[in-house]
């Protein structure tokens, strides 16, 4: 695949999956590794990057706030700037398609002495941003920016030196997000006093773990973390000088799923984090009776990792509810939980899934499109979605209009595989933002998938 393919022409499996993948690296822990090394006062040789744009807009970023990134072979070698020494940058910092990127930045730069801008493309400029925005300016912060069509905040983002430092506070967030998180735990390390931040719900605790093996000033206990930069010299830094950024559980999902629709003879995603809040997805397809085998559990860089299996003859899988923590644990993978649930008996509800209304489209609309499109039943709600199973009979194909939703796009592609005839999914170019390799890695695994280049689209 190149990044101009504009869309996919997928083939109905014709025979079981088969083979083994190295995961790209986890996109999440990927933009924490290259924005805290910029915070080091020492080189740090990051292993296992994944390639996608998302990350490399993080890596551009750092390098306009003082640091300089090169590579040696397949390692990223940062050498950072320091805490208290960024450099203003010459020009706006394009985020690309990148939430993560935009959100924490503006918590690292609200406690800069300097201004900054942050803009990115069509789709993250009508991403709320209130969320990140008024926590912030409780502290003191100065951050401006439009208000999109829905009333809320959006980008592009001018954050202007605040005329004192910022104030430690304590936070109760509303909702369980770990991009807010990170954000306001950024802001807390410039600012005068202690600052505590809790959580309605668990979320992903990459932060945590990666900024305290840095000795940063931060103590976390269950939903509760706690920054205190009280005698601290504002300095990162990690013993050894190098991370390995363990594989995305998020693209592997793609590909469990993949083998659980079009059956396998036997799958192994390798070296896949399994961060008990990451792993959502996998108990999901459990209660459903997948059977993923975890092999060899291991520690990565202070994060659980495993290799995920899963051998044919797929099982009979069953309708379950997605709700609550579980929710939280799976935002990401609802699209291709639903196109699993299509293939299971009952009916799937997904629940306390507002979040998905504001992702890079309304996840909720567009998964409901994208299953009504191969003739399966399924209705949006106001929190999730519900899909009705038809195991067992192929699908129709369909011409399935991926809204340039990274997600959307590859939950298409994995369904279609199911479909009675070849199915086309419109819109893929986001793809490469998240898994660039997608459309070689399931080819390898024996799947028939075609692009499609479309200079005028």
């Amino acid at each position: 695949m190149t990044a101009a393919a504009t869309a996919y022409l997928v083939h109905p499996a014709t025979r079981p999956l088969s083979g083994q993948v190295a995961i790209p690296g986890d996109k999440s822990i990927g933009h924490r590794a290259l924005l805290f090394s910029l915070l080091t006062r020492g080189p740090v040789r990051i292993r296992g990057l994944g390639g996608g744009a998302d990350n490399g807009r993080t890596a551009k970023a750092i390098v306009q706030l003082g640091a300089r990134v090169e590579r040696d072979g397949d390692v990223v070698v940062v050498h950072g700037a320091g805490f208290g020494h960024l450099r203003a940058p010459e020009a706006a910092i394009d985020c690309g398609n990148s939430g993560t990127t935009i959100r924490l930045l503006t918590g690292l730069l609200a406690g800069q002495p300097f201004r900054s801008e942050l803009f990115g493309d069509e789709s993250l400029s009508k991403r709320p941003m209130k969320r990140v925005i008024d926590p912030l300016r409780a502290m003191g912060a100065i951050i401006d920016g439009p208000l999109g069509a829905g009333g809320d905040v959006v980008p592009p983002l001018t954050i202007s030196p605040a005329p004192e430092r910022l104030r430690g506070r304590d936070h109760a967030l509303t909702i369980a997000s770990a991009q807010v998180k990170t954000a306001l735990i950024l802001a807390a390390l410039s600012a005068r006093g202690p600052s505590k931040i809790t959580e309605p719900g668990p979320s992903r605790d990459h932060t945590e773990r990666l900024l305290a093996a840095m000795g940063a000033p931060i103590k976390a206990h269950g939903r509760e973390v706690t920054v205190d930069p009280t005698g601290w010299d504002g300095m990162l830094d990690l013993p050894g000088g190098a991370l390995t950024v363990p594989g995305d559980p998020s693209s592997s999902a793609f590909l469990v799923a993949a083998a659980l629709v079009a059956g396998a003879s036997e799958v192994v995603c390798t070296g896949v984090c399994v961060n008990p809040t990451r792993t959502g997805f996998l108990d999901a397809l459990t209660a459903m009776g997948a059977e993923i085998e975890w092999r060899e559990p291991r520690d990565v860089g202070g994060e659980p990792v495993a290799d995920l299996v899963v051998r044919g003859p797929a099982p009979a899988l069953r309708a379950t509810e997605i709700a609550g923590d579980l929710t939280v644990r799976a935002i990401d993978e609802v699209p291709i939980l639903a196109a699993v649930a299509a293939r299971a008996s009952g009916t799937t509800v997904v629940r306390d899934a507002e979040e998905l209304r504001v992702k890079e489209s309304d996840r909720i609309a567009t998964t409901v499109a994208m299953l009504r499109g191969f003739g399966v039943e399924a209705e949006a709600r106001p929190d999730g979605l519900a899909v009705h199973g038809a195991p067992g009979r192929p699908l129709a194909p369909a011409r399935v209009d991926a809204a340039g939703d990274h997600r959307i796009a590859m939950a298409g592609t994995v369904l279609a595989m199911a479909g009675s005839a070849p199915s086309r999914i419109d819109d893929v170019r986001n793809v490469a933002t998240s898994f660039p390799s997608f459309v070689d890695v399931m080819r390898g695994l024996g799947a028939t998938l075609e692009t499609i280049h479309d200079p005028g689209a």
